[in-house]
């Protein structure tokens, strides 16, 4: 299967006289994968997101979107593939209503509007949001906030949807209505998606994991692998999800713990399991 995303030897810098912010980067995506990209501030990961939809131009190495390569001539039809939702979505936010702001992209493509009706009022049912199509944005939670601007790239239909810190700026119940929401339309839309978070536990729910540090892909792997990589993501100022900490906690005090990564539920296992060995 070709890749939707496939970048090559990718460099960029945002000024002559600064390091590169990229450095040789390469990589690709399988339709339908979730990507997560993490690494700590400064490290290049919003930087990569960017190049993806034209957001800046490389000074070197090729960006490969759904069988086209970037470049100004068809950087707008790079962009109807792919949809982005930024950190913060109140800068998103153009329409006076709900409705109004998820209609927002579909009208400046001249999308007729019996079509771009259909298209919001499904998009807002996908996000659950159908009983806040009339309210005004302001008036929203944070996940809430989050879950339009993700209405408003689905009903644009891209094949890829690109999370930058999406979450970031969220409680716990915003980050998890935001995730459940990207994971319900993925599936039923067999969309692609990457993720660039600081949140390990949206990291976790990828289908594989890019370490970024200084410009570069330092790791490549699942969930499992990346994780077990344990003391040297936190050497980055990665964090780790809670059943890592709790063996390294472990491994303090003497106790011998298994290598590979486990989610909570086989940590649970497994310690049920020693404790009754006992």
């Amino acid at each position: 299967m070709e890749p939707i995303i496939k970048v090559e030897h990718l460099k960029y810098r945002y000024n002559e006289e600064d390091d590169w912010a990229l450095k040789d980067i390469s990589f690709s995506v399988a339709p339908g994968e979730w990507v997560a990209i993490i690494g700590h501030n400064g490290s290049g990961k919003s930087t990569m997101a960017k190049a993806l939809n034209g957001l800046i131009t490389p000074a070197a190495g090729t960006v490969e979107v759904a069988g086209m390569t970037l470049s100004e001539d068809n950087v707008w039809e790079i962009r109807k593939n792919v949809g982005m939702v930024f950190q913060n979505p109140d800068n998103q936010f153009v329409g006076a209503t709900v409705e109004d702001d998820v209609a927002f992209g579909l009208e400046n493509r001249g999308v007729p509007r019996p079509e771009m009706v259909k298209r919001v009022t499904e998009a807002l049912v996908k996000v659950r949001m159908s009983d806040f199509a009339t309210r005004e944005p302001a008036s929203l939670s944070g996940g809430q906030k989050q879950r339009v601007a993700i209405a408003g790239v689905v009903a644009a239909r891209p094949k890829i949807i690109i999370l930058d810190e999406a979450t970031s700026m969220l409680d716990p119940e915003g980050r998890i209505e935001v995730i459940q929401t990207i994971r319900a339309i993925k599936k039923e839309e067999k969309l692609t998606v990457l993720s660039i978070t600081h949140d390990i536990d949206e990291a976790a729910l990828a289908s594989r994991i890019l370490v970024v540090e200084d410009g570069k892909i330092l790791m490549s792997g699942t969930p499992e692998e990346i994780f077990s990589f344990g003391p040297r993501l936190m050497e980055l100022g990665l964090d780790l999800p809670y059943p890592e900490k709790l063996k390294a906690a472990l491994r303090k005090r003497g106790i011998t713990v298994p290598q590979e990564y486990m989610t909570e539920e086989r940590l649970v296992d497994w310690l049920w399991t020693s404790v009754s060995n006992m």
